[in-house]
């Protein structure tokens, strides 16, 4: 049957969609919709699958090495996967009722910013230097060996000293407040 399916896509059968469709597009919604997503997003991921399926099928050299299951599986999963991390998984707050879920959201901004200010507070009494790398690796996100090049050392080992004595400035600056 799976060959037949695969002949008639190449051969633009719109029948084979159907039958697609009927066999595979269930645990699609089922995999999308256990995963943050909804039903219109499984059947815009199934339809993007399909497509894929056949521009790849209708290359010379393709060459189905799995079962047409796991193959659309594998294919409506990346396209989710991606589609979460290009989102960022946002969520829509007209589907949110539970007001409880609000003020724990609220608790963990405020919690948030507590934890912000006081680093802020700690990076402060640390030295000029420790500030400045601390800022550029941690807030700028800045690679060790952009730290290397803008900050003068002349090994990656050097950076990653001065960001370790960096860090453990600011921890001892933050045991001595604990006390």
């Amino acid at each position: 049957m799976a060959n037949e399916i695969l002949t008639d896509l190449k051969g633009e059968n719109n029948t084979a969609f159907g039958q697609l469709y009927k066999a595979y597009f269930g645990m699609v919604n089922h995999f999308v919709t256990n995963n943050s997503g909804r039903n219109a997003d499984a059947e815009d991921i199934f339809q993007d699958t399909m497509v894929i399926l056949i521009q790849k099928l209708r290359k010379d050299d393709f060459e189905l090495t799995a079962s047409i299951k796991t193959y659309i599986m594998a294919i409506s999963k990346n396209l989710w996967f991606k589609k979460l991390r290009h989102v960022g998984r946002e969520i829509e707050f007209t589907d949110l009722h539970d007001n409880q879920f609000f003020e724990e959201i609220n608790t963990a901004i405020e919690e948030e910013k507590s934890y912000k200010d006081k680093l802020q507070t700690f990076i402060h009494q640390v030295s000029k230097h420790c500030q400045g790398l601390i800022h550029d690796m941690f807030f700028k996100e800045k690679s060790i060996e952009q730290i290397q090049k803008d900050y003068g050392y002349s090994t990656k080992h050097n950076a990653q000293n001065q960001k370790h004595k960096c860090v453990e400035q600011i921890r001892k600056v933050k045991e001595n407040n604990k006390n």
